[in-house]
């Protein structure tokens, strides 16, 4: 079984629960309270920034120049391109840019930015693929589900179920499978660790705009 079968075969609970919690079954309905999604998209636009810190992050401590240029293409979509989309939303759903990050998106930003600053570059490569990887199944599932054709959020699922993509969530997994056949079964146990918390802290993401969570001071 290759690394990323087992990775995901580990986190299937979770993804189950993801599909599950109010925040995705409403989003699928086109029914989700709009401060959620309001709170969530300040939240991400946040995150995002933080990700594509990562991501240079991890470009610039890559092995193979391969992984250079693929890590470096990544942070560029998630600055660029994930940031026009989120202006966007700002403009369509009347967000306030100037609205205090949460805890959740806090501790996740900062989670990936000393994995990919501090531990094996592999393990930095495996805690960032949740967000791809999860991000595009529930996009497929949501897409695949769809009981309206007047969903307010659709152009967040059509960007996340987009076959584009789909390409970039490839390429991660293939790049991580490549990676961990390199490492000892130790530094494989890492990965799945990094790949395990980071698809927890995915849950705790959606689960926190559901709650409006913010700092209790």
């Amino acid at each position: 079984m290759s690394w990323s079968k087992e990775s995901w075969r580990r986190i299937e609970g979770i993804y189950t629960e993801i599909l599950n919690m109010p925040f995705i079954t409403q989003l699928t309905e086109g029914t989700l309270p709009l401060e959620q999604f309001q709170f969530y998209v300040l939240q991400d636009s946040s995150y995002l920034e933080n990700f594509g810190r990562a991501l240079a992050l991890i470009a610039a401590r890559a092995h193979d120049v391969e992984d250079i240029l693929t890590f470096t293409r990544f942070a560029e979509g998630a600055i660029v391109v994930e940031n026009a989309l989120h202006e966007s939303f700002f403009k369509e759903f009347n967000i306030d840019k100037s609205g205090p990050i949460g805890p959740t998106s806090h501790h996740y930003a900062h989670y990936l930015k000393s994995t990919a600053a501090l531990d094996q570059v592999e393990v930095a490569m495996a805690a960032v693929l949740p967000c791809f990887w999860i991000y595009k199944k529930v996009g497929d599932e949501i897409l695949k589900n769809q009981k309206t054709k007047n969903n307010p959020y659709q152009k967040w699922i059509d960007t996340y179920a987009g076959e584009e993509f789909g390409i970039l969530v490839d390429q991660a997994i293939k790049t991580c499978d490549r990676v961990a056949a390199t490492c000892t079964s130790q530094q494989q146990e890492r990965m799945h660790a990094a790949f395990y918390t980071a698809s927890q802290l995915e849950f705790m993401f959606w689960d926190s705009a559901s709650a409006l969570r913010k700092w209790p001071f």
